[in-house]
């Protein structure tokens, strides 16, 4: 189909054009608020700026596709082919891309609140300031995904896959990232304030200067973690694995460390509030550092 005549048709109401073939068309600006374009070819499409509201783009093949500044709010996108598209700065507020193939794919500066990524593969995107706020992350795979000064608080993140991921800077705030695998992954100064970690595997994560006050660390495991400068004031360290981490100048003011293992930690410059000191005999410091 031409674009001369997908306008034409838009414009005496029609909606319907599922299964089309716009491969490589130049789109830009177009408005197609509330169509059907489910099944359709748009490879390399150009639609940059473009208004897709609350249309259906279930199904369709957007691999290559330029969308930067997209409107795409409250779109449905099931099953859809992003792969190596250009998202940037699109809006994807409430967006539903369950099971969504985005790996590759740019999403720098993209605003996807609230929105259902269920299921969806973003191995390898460039998340790099998305707004992940309240969406739901759950069993999607963000393997080597940049997610560098992304915000994710109130994110629902049960059953990702986060491995080698860069969470950088990062705003995770109160966010339920209890049991998740996080060996290796990048959080420093990252934003974690109230968060949910307990039983999550932190192996040789890095964590430097990350803001950790409140967050729930009950039984994680921290061998080798990195944690200099990181500020864990009221955090809940109760029986978590600490061997070989490095917390020189971390801050665990009134943090609860009953039970924790700090078998060869380095804690050089560590602040412990004299509240702590009843649980000494509770903890296995086994330190070669002095604190």
């Amino acid at each position: 189909m031409k674009v001369s005549e997908l306008r034409k048709l838009y414009e005496q109401g029609i909606r319907n054009f599922a299964g089309v073939d716009l491969s490589g068309a130049d789109l830009r600006g177009v408005m197609l608020i509330e169509v059907n374009l489910t099944g359709a070819n748009l490879m390399g499409a150009n639609f940059s700026r473009a208004f897709l509201t609350k249309s259906d783009l279930s199904g369709a093949n957007l691999n290559w596709a330029n969308l930067n500044f997209a409107k795409l709010s409250d779109a449905k996108l099931v099953e859809t082919d992003l792969t190596k598209a250009n998202l940037s700065g699109a809006f994807m507020v409430k967006s539903k891309l369950p099971r969504a193939k985005l790996s590759g794919t740019n999403l720098s500066h993209a605003n996807l609140r609230g929105a259902n990524l269920w299921g969806a593969n973003l191995c390898s995107a460039n998340l790099h300031k998305i707004n992940f706020r309240e969406a739901n992350l759950s069993g999607v795979d963000l393997s080597w995904a940049n997610l560098y000064e992304a915000r994710l608080s109130g994110a629902k993140l049960y059953g990702a896959c986060l491995n080698s991921v860069n969470l950088s800077k990062s705003f995770l705030k109160e966010v339920d990232l209890s049991g998740v695998d996080l060996e290796g992954v990048n959080l420093a100064e990252s934003r974690l304030s109230g968060a949910i970690l307990e039983g999550a595997n932190l192996t040789a994560a890095n964590l430097e200067k990350a803001r950790l006050r409140g967050v729930n660390l009950r039984g994680a495991e921290l061998t080798r973690a990195n944690l200099v400068g990181a500020s864990l004031e009221e955090a809940n360290l109760t029986g978590a694995i600490l061997r070989k981490t490095d917390l020189r100048d971390a801050n665990l003011n009134e943090a609860n460390l009953s039970g924790a293992n700090f078998e060869d930690a380095e804690l050089g410059g560590t602040i412990l509030e004299p509240s702590n000191e009843p649980l000494v005999h509770q903890i296995n410091f086994q330190t070669q550092f002095a604190i």
